[in-house]
């Protein structure tokens, strides 16, 4: 009889804070997974002179660009108090850094179409980091709504830990969530010569999901929404889905 696979590790690849709390949540679902975070992630602040403008509202497209707003203000920054918002965490992190935060509750384009329908007053402010998709000012400003764009993070890429190497070198499932395109592009990059280890990925996006491709994944599910808590509950089904095959319910 051939031998058995081991239920997969959840390998989190995101920096350090968001890997943590995700992985808590995981747990807390499903006590028995076991989980090892290695980011592949770390988040250097910049701080480059903002444009000499009086802006209207801030545009924020991740918890991090929402962390960078909270420190412009508590150093005294005079910015806007209504913040547009991608999703949940986002809007959380800027409430809780003060701003009156508006959540677009999905991806960019959500947010590019929540922005167009409020018609706000004055040019806007997209507060980001050097690598993402697409340009959402330029697609604003063609569309009639002046935006500008300041650069405040970089994430640097990381080494995968001895951990994480030990589980991609072996022979065992891994199931990694990829929560962006460019951490699967990291990832693709940081994978040992000799990995092993099939992939089970879960993309928070069909573009997460493209890139993901040159993982050559095992298995590969897209969360249906593209935030947390629903890449969290399609960790779980497809963990759940592993589980039901290996007792033999189908």
């Amino acid at each position: 009889m051939a031998r058995q696979s081991r239920a997969p590790v959840v390998l989190l690849t995101r920096p350090a804070p968001q890997s943590q709390r995700f992985a808590q949540a995981l747990q807390a679902r499903l006590s028995s997974v076991q989980v090892v975070v290695s980011p592949l992630m770390q988040t250097e602040w910049l701080h480059p002179p903002l444009p000499d403008r009086t802006f209207g509202a801030l545009i924020l497209t991740s918890e991090t660009g929402a962390e960078a707003a909270g420190h412009l203000r508590a150093a005294g920054t005079p910015l806007p108090e209504t913040a547009f918002c991608v999703g949940p965490r986002t809007t959380d992190t800027a409430r809780t850094a003060g701003f009156q935060a508006i959540s677009a509750d999905g991806d960019v384009h959500a947010l590019a179409a929540l922005i167009r329908a409020a018609h706000p007053q004055g040019p806007l402010l997209h507060i980001r980091g050097e690598d993402v998709a697409g340009n959402l000012a330029e697609t604003l400003t063609n569309s009639g709504i002046e935006t500008h764009s300041a650069i405040l993070y970089a994430q640097r890429p990381c080494p995968l830990s001895p951990a994480a190497l030990t589980l991609l070198q072996a022979e065992d499932p891994v199931l990694v969530p990829l929560f962006s395109p460019r951490s699967a592009q990291i990832l693709a990059q940081a994978l040992p010569p000799k990995a092993t280890a099939p992939l089970w990925i879960v993309a928070i996006s069909p573009a997460a999901a493209t890139e993901a491709q040159t993982l050559t994944p095992a298995r590969l599910a897209v969360a249906p929404h593209p935030n947390g808590g629903n890449m969290l509950q399609t960790v779980l089904q497809m963990l759940s889905a592993d589980a039901n095959l290996e007792s033999g319910h189908l």
